[in-house]
C-alpha cells in the first residue's frame, strides 16, 4: 500500500469514527423495548413486554407486544426521551424521568365540566364511563337528574412518568422503517412494499408565445400498504390517513402511498339472486324436480303454520 493510500484509508476511518461518535440523531429510526410506569405508584400504562403486560394485567390478546420502530424527531416518544435517544448509542438502555408537563399536561381543574345529561348515550350514563362530548374525550364522574360532571383531562394527566428504555437497532430499511411507522400510529404493524415505478409527465415550455409540450419518463418511489380489516375499522386510520401518509411521504423520501384492500377467494361461492337463493342463480334448474327431492311435506308445514 502506498503512502497516500495509508493516509487516504487513515482518512476514512477518522471520518467514520466520527460518525459514530456523532450518536443518533433526528430522522434516525431505531427499534427500541421501553416500558413506562407512573413515577408514584409504578403503575405500567405501556411496555413492548409481554410478560410485563401480563403482570400488569394488560389484556395481552387486544395489542402486540414487541419493540417498537421509532422515527427520531417524529413526536413519537416524551420530549425528555427524545433528548436521551438524541447522541446516545444502539445498546443504551436507562430510565427517563418524564415530568406531567412534558407527558400528558398538568390536571387542569377548569376541564372538569357540567353538562346536559342527554348529550350523553342512555348506556354510558354511569360514573367512570369514557364519553364524547361535542368532538371532546373525557370520562363521568357523576350524573345527578339532567347534569352530569364530565372530566375532559386526560387520564394521566398530572402524572410524572417514569420511561425504561432500551435501543436495540437501528433500522435502515424503508419497508421496515414504514411498518414500524404504522405500527407506532395503528398498534399494529401491516404488509409493505416499497416499488419504483416509471410514469410519464409532461412538461409545457413556453417560446416566443408558442407552447412546447415534452414528455419525459421519471421514476417514483410508491409504498404499497395491504389493508386489514382491523386498519380499516381503526379511527385513528380512518379520520387522519392523509395526515399519516404524508407523514410517511415525507419521513421516506416517498412519492405516493398505495392502500390495497384484499379480498380471500373461497367461502360462500356465487350469491346468486338478491336473496343469494333461486331466483337469477337457478339457470335451467327444474325448480319442481328440486322439490321433490327434498323430503317435505308442504302440507304439513301448512298444518303446522296454522297450529302456531
Amino acid at each position: 500500500m502506498s503512502d497516500q493510500e495509508q493516509a487516504d484509508a487513515a482518512d476514512e476511518a477518522e471520518e467514520t469514527e466520527t460518525e459514530t461518535d456523532a450518536g443518533l440523531e433526528d430522522g434516525d429510526f431505531v427499534r427500541v423495548a421501553y416500558t413506562i410506569r407512573t413515577a408514584d405508584d409504578g403503575r405500567v400504562i405501556d411496555t413492548t413486554d409481554e410478560e410485563t403486560a401480563e403482570d400488569a394485567e394488560i389484556d395481552v390478546d387486544e395489542y402486540e407486544f414487541e419493540p417498537r420502530i421509532i422515527a427520531l424527531g417524529a413526536g413519537h416518544v416524551f420530549p425528555s426521551v427524545e433528548e436521551a435517544f438524541v447522541g446516545g448509542s444502539v445498546g443504551d438502555e436507562d430510565t427517563v424521568d418524564v415530568p406531567a408537563e412534558d407527558a400528558f399536561g398538568e390536571y387542569d381543574p377548569d376541564e372538569v365540566e357540567t353538562v346536559k345529561a342527554d348529550k350523553i348515550p342512555e348506556d354510558d350514563r354511569f360514573p367512570g364511563a369514557q364519553v364524547q362530548i361535542d368532538n371532546r374525550q373525557g370520562h363521568l364522574e357523576t350524573i345527578i337528574g339532567g347534569r352530569a360532571r364530565v372530566d375532559f383531562n386526560h387520564p394521566l394527566a398530572g402524572e410524572d412518568l417514569e420511561y425504561e428504555y432500551e435501543i436495540l437497532e437501528a433500522i435502515d430499511d424503508r419497508e421496515e422503517q414504514a411498518s414500524g411507522m404504522l405500527g407506532m400510529y395503528l398498534q399494529e404493524s401491516p404488509e409493505v412494499r416499497i416499488e419504483t415505478v416509471t410514469e410519464e409527465e409532461e412538461t409545457v415550455t413556453e417560446d416566443d408565445g408558442e407552447e412546447t409540450v415534452e414528455t419525459e419518463e421519471v421514476e417514483k418511489d410508491v409504498l404499497y400498504v395491504t389493508a386489514t380489516q382491523a386498519m380499516q375499522m381503526n379511527q385513528q386510520w380512518m379520520f387522519q390517513k392523509q395526515q399519516i401518509a404524508q407523514d410517511l411521504m415525507d419521513r421516506l423520501g416517498l412519492d405516493r402511498v398505495v392502500i390495497e384492500e384484499v379480498i380471500e377467494g373461497g367461502g360462500m361461492g356465487g350469491l346468486g339472486g338478491m336473496m343469494g337463493g333461486m331466483g337469477g342463480g337457478a339457470g335451467d334448474v327444474d325448480i319442481e324436480e328440486a322439490l321433490e327431492d327434498v323430503d317435505v311435506d308442504a302440507d304439513e308445514i301448512v298444518d303446522e303454520i296454522d297450529e302456531e
